[in-house]
Formats: structure tokens, C-alpha cells, sequence
């Protein structure tokens, strides 16, 4: 089992995180961002599962519960006899998986709520108005979707500004933006190393939701000139407590809006998507091998309890 748990835990993230790195800037943001994120998600899943089959075989290796299922432990310790410690780390590594994945989860989810709980009033067009000082703005999913603005960023932006930013957010509503984050934020809570490709697919959405908004109002300038606006107004104001989302003007990763700013200043252009098959297919192939370390595993115990 030791070279399953090599391949899906050490090698695929990494490689994954390398190819992520040399083709995140050459590929069009709003398909290479789908496919990134469900290349991390399949990576971090086949990741877990080859971590709970070796917590499962951590348990049945110790005397007293092999015992209660009629396993020889010798034959269960036996398997990776000349790597003992890999069981009992991945013991560590599912708990603090867990316990990183629900916060992401609770995160995620607490958007609305967190917009009321600060006083935010509902209007019928979806957008949450929240008072405060601070300059936020945020997508928040759900039947149906809202777009929660602080008072704070609604004067930071005269009004073509602010339709520019109504825009962005609403774009990624309509493009289930959040659900790929969560995948991708859930990716790295799992895997350290795919937390880069979480950042980077933070990235490619907000450039996909600057790309969708510019083409629904016209003006690409327009758009820039709110990011930058809303980038300056931020500048030297705490931020909203913990914040569910990424916000217009405060994204995670560092040099992101100037980024930003520097595409919509010059015309879109297009790229070929099939090189980031190529993470999909290393994703794929570790599902794949993890299906087998769960075989190895069942016939491991089969074995014992013969």
C-alpha cells in the first residue's frame, strides 16, 4: 500500500501545484478555472482516501481491536512493516483534515447570515447592504443568490463604478463561482500543497467575473477604474471581522488588482485550454490508484482475519 500513498499523497499535489503554476497565467480564466478546481478537488480527494485507508489499517493494528474482529495485527503491521510510522501520521493528517475542511465549510456558508448579523437590510434585487465603514463586497450562493455591499464601498464608487461592481458580482453568481472556490478552498484544507492552486483559482475567477462584467456593461475601463477605486478606499481600513468570501477590494492573494487592473486595460485574449487537461488527467489517474490502495486494503484485512 506504501506506493499508493506515495504516488496520491506526495507526487500528484506536487505535480499538480507545478502545472498549476506553469499554466495558470496562459490559459482563459473562466474554463481554466472550472478545470483547475475540480483537478485539485479530485487530487485532495484521492489524497484523503489513500490517508483513511491508512488510518483504518493504523486502527487494525493495534492488538485489542483486531482482536474484536478476529484480525492477526502481526499480519495487518506486517503490510509496511518497513514503514511503520505512515499509518499513525496519516492518523494525524485525517483529524487535522477534518477539522480544516469544516471551517471552510462554515465559512463558506455564513455569508448571508454574517451580512444580517452586521445589520445588513435585503433589498428585492438581491443585493444585502450592509453599514459599515469598510470597503467589502462579496457573492453570497444560495436560492437565490445575493450580493452583500458595505456602505463603505457604495461611496467609494460613483455610480458606473458601482454598476461595473454589481456586475462582477453578480457574474459570479451566474457562473457558480462560489461552489468552485469552496471545491478548491476544501482542496487545500486537505492537501498544504494545494492551497496554492486555491489561491490561484481564486484568481482566475475574479479574473473570469472582471472579463463577464466588462462585456455586460461595455466598458472595460469603467470596470478597472471601480477595482483600482475600491482597492485605494480600502487601503488603511480594518476589515470586516471574518469575512466569508474573498471581497471586491480585498482580495487573498497579494498583487492580485493590479493584475486585474492591467487586463481589462488591454483587450482580452483568448488561449488554448487542453493543457490544463493535463492536471484533470493526473487527478484521474490518482482516483484511479486510490481505488486500488482501498483493494489492497480490503484484501489486507481479509487476509488477517484468515
Amino acid at each position: 500500500m506504501f506506493d499508493h500513498f506515495v504516488w496520491s499523497v506526495l507526487a500528484v499535489p506536487v505535480m499538480v501545484v507545478a502545472l498549476v503554476t506553469l499554466l495558470a497565467d496562459r490559459l482563459p480564466p473562466s474554463p481554466a478555472a472550472r478545470l483547475l478546481a475540480w483537478s485539485a478537488a479530485g487530487t485532495a480527494l484521492a489524497s484523503l482516501l489513500n490517508v483513511a485507508a491508512f488510518t483504518v489499517k493504523a486502527v487494525a493494528e493495534i492488538p485489542f481491536v483486531a482482536g474484536l474482529f478476529g484480525w492477526s495485527y502481526r499480519t495487518v503491521v506486517a503490510d509496511t512493516g518497513h514503514v511503520r510510522w505512515v499509518p499513525w501520521l496519516c492518523v494525524l493528517l485525517m483529524g487535522w483534515a477534518a477539522v480544516a475542511a469544516a471551517r471552510v465549510v462554515r465559512r463558506h456558508r455564513g455569508g448571508r447570515a454574517w451580512a444580517l448579523r452586521l445589520g445588513g437590510v435585503a433589498a428585492e434585487d438581491g443585493i444585502v447592504v450592509v453599514p459599515s465603514a469598510d470597503v467589502a463586497a462579496f457573492a453570497v450562493p444560495g436560492r437565490p443568490g445575493h450580493v452583500v455591499v458595505t456602505t463603505g464601498m457604495r461611496e467609494s464608487l460613483d455610480d458606473d463604478q458601482y454598476a461595473a461592481l454589481l456586475a462582477h458580482e453578480r457574474a459570479h453568481l451566474d457562473q457558480d463561482h462560489p461552489r468552485l472556490m469552496l471545491l478548491s478552498d476544501l482542496a487545500g484544507a486537505v492537501h498544504p500543497a494545494l492551497r496554492w492552486v486555491s489561491r490561484r483559482v481564486d484568481y482566475l475567477v475574479e479574473r473570469a467575473a472582471d472579463e463577464h462584467a466588462a462585456a455586460a456593461i461595455g466598458d472595460r475601463r469603467t470596470l478597472a477604474g471601480a477595482i483600482g477605486a475600491a482597492a485605494l478606499a480600502a487601503r488603511g481600513r480594518p476589515a470586516l471581522g471574518s469575512g466569508p468570501l474573498a471581497s471586491f477590494a480585498r482580495p487573498r492573494r497579494p498583487g492580485a488588482v493590479p493584475r486585474r487592473v492591467a487586463a481589462l486595460l488591454h483587450q482580452a485574449r483568448g488561449g488554448r485550454l487542453w493543457p490544463a487537461a493535463v492536471p484533470a488527467v493526473l487527478a484521474v489517474s490518482s482516483l484511479v490508484w486510490t481505488g486500488e490502495a482501498l483493494y489492497d486494503l480490503v484484501e489486507l484485512l481479509i487476509l488477517a482475519h484468515g
